[in-house]
């Protein structure tokens, strides 16, 4: 029998059975010849190259899937399962997930202090937590907008407005691309102030009704409808830089001294 547990032992040989056709190869097979090369294994690699040819493999061996892998005469099976063999982690497609919106706020923060220090020489400025606010917004309502029936459908599980009135849920992502591009620009203050102020007020109140009095289980429409991002504090921040930006733009526009504003 295969020792699963300790793959050391075996020969480092590998029989790989992947799909290679003029119009389809097959990424997963890429994926488990370049893993079994990087683990020391030495690579038999046998392209199956008809849909025809395809079938029968697998009818043959009892699979569903390609690639297949082989090592000491017995079958590993694909690349999830040789990820499992070698000891490495599986992702699990379902499981919840904070990394989408970790990314997207360290790339904008990023993108922030760049832009701050080709305007102002220096990427530590007040204009950089400006402009990281504004890109953040812009970036979270492309994702949205990348499916809007998707995110609407998501959001109507927490939203208190879009609730009452289905179509918000469609105009949102709107609102908020809108509301970060004025932002950037340091345009229209009249009218990216209480569009970002509302959306960001009624988003909070959503958020917070949801998680900290419902105690509901809910996944966040913050980045999108196919997000695995849990509701929860990330989901409150959101919203929250989004009223405190339009505090903090409303002030400077008022004659407030509350530094260098946009």
């Amino acid at each position: 029998m295969l020792d699963r547990t300790n793959p050391g032992n075996l020969s480092k040989k590998a029989v790989l059975y992947r799909m290679v056709m003029a119009e389809h190869t097959c990424p997963y097979g890429l994926k488990a010849k370049d893993l079994l090369k990087r683990s020391g294994y030495e690579v038999d690699d046998r392209h199956l190259t008809t849909r025809e040819e395809t079938d029968a493999f697998k009818a043959q061996h009892g699979v569903a899937t390609t690639p297949q892998v082989f090592i000491g005469e017995q079958r590993v099976g694909g690349y999830d399962d040789l990820r499992r063999f070698l000891g490495k982690p599986v992702a699990d497609t379902k499981a919840t997930s904070y990394r989408p919106v970790i990314v997207l706020f360290a790339l904008t923060a990023l993108m922030a202090m760049a832009a701050s220090y080709v305007a102002e020489g220096s990427p530590f400025t007040l204009r950089a937590a400006e402009w990281f606010i504004a890109f953040s917004m812009v970036v979270l309502a492309l994702l949205k907008l990348q499916n809007v029936e998707s995110f609407a459908t998501m959001f109507l599980n927490y939203d208190l407005l879009a609730k009452r009135w289905v179509p918000y849920s469609y105009i949102y992502p709107y609102a908020e691309g809108l509301a970060g591009v004025l932002m950037i620009a340091g345009a229209l203050n009249w009218l990216s102030v209480p569009v970002a102020f509302f959306i960001g007020t009624v988003g909070a109140a959503s958020v917070f009704k949801a998680v900290y009095i419902d105690k509901r289980e809910l996944k966040c429409a913050c980045v999108g409808g196919a997000s695995n991002v849990p509701l929860g504090f990330i989901s409150l921040t959101e919203n929250l830089m989004m009223i405190a930006m339009a505090v903090w733009m409303a002030a400077a526009s008022l004659g407030i001294p509350v530094g260098h504003a946009m």
